[in-house]
Parts: C-alpha cells; structure tokens; sequence
C-alpha cells in the first residue's frame, strides 16, 4: 500500500547523501518534497502541515548541523515523526479484570467488519483466549451466515439467534440490542473469556446507524470498541473516523485492506486526527493475514528499512521447534543435508505464508519490488512437487540420479528436465556451503572452527602424520624415524612449568582434610 510514498521518500533522501552540510535551501527542498509525497499519499492536509513543519524545525536544528552526517540525521527525524503520526506506541487490548473482556467493532459497511472479527478472533484464540462472536448485524443481507462461516474458518464458536435478513428486499427484523445482551451473558455461563460483537454498518454515516451502535454500547459497556476504517478510503477516512468518535467513541482503530494497491493516507491520517491508537491491521484475505500494530515498524517499512522484529515473531510463532532442534544437531554432527531436511525446512516456510510478503519485510526490499512481484508463488509448490516425485533412497542420496531418474522425475513433478538438472544444481552448492559451515565456521574466514578440535586442529594433525622422513635411504630414515621417537619419549609427560608429573606429592601441600581422595592418591 505504501509503495509509492515509499519510492517518493527514498527518492528524496538519496540526493542528501554525501553532503557533508545541509544548508537551508537543501532542507527546504526536501521538506518540500516529503509534503509532496505525503499529498499524493492522500494523508490529511492538517497532518501534512504539521509533519512538514517539525521535520524543518529539527532538520535547521543543532541536531543536524552538528551531526557527522546530516542525511543520515535527517532520516531519523523523518522516522521518528512518522513513528508520532502512526501512533508513537504499540497499544494492545485492555483486558476485563472480570471475564469476559467485551469488543465492539463498529464502521461502515463493506469496511470489512465481519471478516475482521473471524481474523481478530483466530488472532485471540492463539493467543490463548477463548473467544465468541456475537452477530448483531440483522441488516445486511446474509451477515449471520458470512460471520458463521468466518468463524468456522477461524476455529470459533458464533451466538447467533437471529438470522437476519437473506435479501436484500426483506424488512430488518430482530433487536441487535437484546441479541448482544444474549451473546454476553452466553459468553458469561460458557466461560468464554472475549466476546467479539459484530454490529451493523451503512454506506454512509447516518443518524439510524449511530444510534443503534449506541445503544449497542451502552447495554453491553464493552471496554473496547474499535472502529474499522478501509485503508483505502483516503482523505475521506478522517471525516467517517471524527463522525464514529462522536457518535460511539471508539477507543482504537483497526485497518482492513492494508494490502490493497491505494495509497493509504488513512493510515498516516487518523492517528494523528482522532488521537485515538490504531491497534491492528488486516493485511490480506486469509484469517490469519492480521497482526498487531507497530507504528516503529510501519514507519520502517515506509522508509524502506524492513521490518525485521515483525518476520522473527512470525518465524518463533510458526517454526517446529523439535525440527529446528534436529537441523541444529545435524547441523553440529556434520550430517549431509539431504533432500528430506529441505522438505521439511520447506514445509516450515510454507507455514509463515506468502514468501513475498516475508520478502518485502527485509531492509532495502523497494530496490527489489519489481523483481519480488514477479516473483511466483507456485514456484515452490513446482519445487516441492519435483523432490515428492523422488524415491526416498534418492532424497537420501542425490548424487545416484542418472539421466533416467531426471526424466521420471521431470515427468512425475510435471516439469522439465532442465528445471530437475536445476534444482540438483543448486540444492549440490547448498550441500556444499553448509558441510564448509560444520567442519571450519563460514566459508572465507579462516579460523572460525565450530569448536574444539574443530577444522584448524584437524588439518594440522592430518599434515604431522602425512609428514615423511627427509633422507630417501630406507635404513637411515628408520634410523631418523626412531631418533624422533626416542627424543618424544624423553620428554617429560604431563609437565607444568617445567616439574615433572611424576615429581608430584600432594602431601607438600596444604590442602584441606579428605581433599586427597579426589586426586586419586
């Protein structure tokens, strides 16, 4: 969604490298130019002026004047405003003393509120909640049964009396009110500790919708009440959010559609105009495409600087830990890699799900975005299809597959030949890296053993017994040879600082009483 803001910034901030000092005009210039992304962006005109104004206050500062180097500091204050817009800090859910913690999701129709409450409540039940959706939406068309079916996908039971409307010609029959009641006090005697209440929404603000969701609110008291905002909507986002702020009082904001290809000023938008935290995003179609929102994050991300804190959680919260702790001992016992282990590793990155998504979390992925959304999702599933196609003697041992087991895998998996010679390829220069890596550290840094003893010690034991006798006659080498081995036999054995072990008697010293038997004396 942020793609173009972020190329404008990026854009930007490359002209003020190199300078050794940022004079007026070059400050000028790039204020200017951040107020013009931020525009194109759709960001509020207010939030704009503000933004532009303290970025140009500390970037004519001591902080960048006296700064080694002034490009460099200008991006951190850019950074740490954005991090102000968004939010300045994570805020996550405030939990009822007494179960169960009560959630109200309010907006307009086809923000997304419905899915929303399946992802959040998937998002709670890992979070080892026991959550329970509450179908308040007896208006539109079809709402119960598209909140069953979200909350089926997602695991969690749904308190659905009701069933509402199914077309768009019948009269709203039902009292959302008396069924949110229900739904808490069912949640209360079922021992559910979150209740989730999907209430209705409009195409447009109205006083109808403001006053059922009020009166929602204050049958139920929820102690929070979010208020879903499409990420799409642009300049329009701060008008719907200070209309739901008076009529409901929200107490956070979530974002559905943080995928979408908009330009996302509401993001940078309603923060800031509302003061109101936003709390989570919806990042795709899928029930578990939702995460936590980190305004330090997002305003990495905008600034093309990764996200990396966001892939390591995914990572801890999808990887086997059992299969990372047989890789590691494989690792360290200096096993081959074998087509096996890369399925099961395969398997693992499939769980933390779309690779160009994880991809456009690392540091300076807008460099690659061409590149990365070229990139097919399928081709893993080819690759996957390819080592199933193989016999289990083959994944065990790759380098018994001739010509004729190429093309029977080729036509197992599907593919061609040369896309199977490739795979082997490559998968043999991963063999190879990582048996370097086992046996003496990195490849190209000498020194860097995996232990004691480790590849240092074992190349020089292996030269001193290759190394051989200087004379080439038979009998004066075997003559050389036992001179050695005599002059190694002489030499004290077990010395410390020149005293002989045999020399030692523990009664010269002072050692405390029963302290000999553990010298074996």
């Amino acid at each position: 969604m942020f793609n173009s803001l972020s190329d404008r910034l990026t854009a930007t901030f490359k002209n003020l490298r190199g300078k050794g000092r940022l004079s007026e005009a070059d400050v000028d210039a790039t204020v200017r130019e951040i107020r013009r992304a931020l525009l194109d962006a759709d960001v509020a005109v207010p939030v704009v002026r503000e933004f532009a104004s303290r970025i140009k206050e500390r970037a004519l500062g001591s902080e960048v004047s006296g700064a080694l180097n002034p490009g460099q500091q200008v991006v951190k204050i850019v950074n740490e405003e954005l991090v102000t817009i968004l939010g300045g800090e994570t805020r996550r859910l405030r939990l009822a003393k007494n179960p169960p913690t009560v959630i109200m999701l309010a907006g307009l129709q086809g923000a997304g509120k419905t899915t929303l409450a399946g992802k959040l409540s998937k998002w709670l039940k890992g979070q080892g909640h026991s959550p329970l959706l509450v179908a308040c939406d007896l208006q539109r068309p079809n709402a119960v049964t598209q909140l069953q079916v979200v909350g089926k996908r997602a695991g969690v039971p749904v308190f659905a009396p009701h069933p509402g409307t199914t077309s768009e010609f019948d009269a709203p029959t039902g009292d959302p009110v008396a069924v949110a009641e229900a739904g808490v006090a069912e949640a209360r005697q079922k021992l559910h500790d979150v209740v989730i209440v999907d209430t209705a929404g409009r195409l447009g603000v109205d006083a109808e919708m403001m006053d059922q969701a009020r009166r929602i609110r204050d049958a139920i008291t929820p102690d929070e009440v979010l208020f879903v905002i499409d990420a799409m909507i642009g300049q329009d986002a701060v008008n719907t959010a200070k209309a739901f702020e008076d009529g409901v009082d929200f107490t956070g904001v979530v974002l559905s559609k943080l995928d979408g290809d908009a330009r996302g000023g509401a993001a940078l938008s309603v923060a800031s105009v509302t003061g109101k935290p936003v709390m989570f995003a919806s990042t795709g179609e899928g029930v578990d495409d939702f995460e936590l929102f980190h305004p330090d994050r997002m305003a990495s991300r905008i600034l093309d600087m990764g996200d990396i804190l966001s892939l390591i959680e995914q990572a801890e919260a999808n990887w086997d830990k059992d299969e990372a702790a047989r890789m590691a001992k494989k690792f360290a016992d200096q096993e081959d890699f074998t087509f096996e282990d890369f399925l099961a590793q395969m398997q693992q990155i499939r769980k933390m799900g779309s690779m160009k998504k994880m991809l456009m979390m690392m540091p300076g992925a807008q460099n690659m975005r061409q590149q990365l959304e070229q990139f097919d999702e399928r081709e893993i599933d080819r690759v996957e299809a390819m080592v199933r196609s193989m016999t289990p003697h083959e994944r065990l041992a790759p380098k018994i597959i001739n010509g004729s087991r190429r093309a029977r895998i080729a036509r197992g998996s599907g593919v061609h030949v040369s896309e199977v010679n490739g795979l082997l390829e490559r998968f043999g220069q991963a063999q190879k890296m990582m048996k370097k890596m086992a046996q003496g550290g990195m490849p190209g840094m000498p020194g860097m053993s995996m232990g004691a003893g480790g590849g240092t010690a074992r190349k020089a034991a292996k030269n001193a017994n290759k190394k051989k006798p200087r004379s080439g006659n038979p009998a004066k080498a075997a003559q050389e040879l036992r001179e050695a081995q005599e002059r190694r036999a002489s030499k004290p054995s077990g010395a410390s600082f020149g005293q002989q072990a045999q020399d030692f008697d523990p009664s010269t010293m002072e050692l405390p009483k029963g302290f000999e038997k553990f010298l074996g004396k």
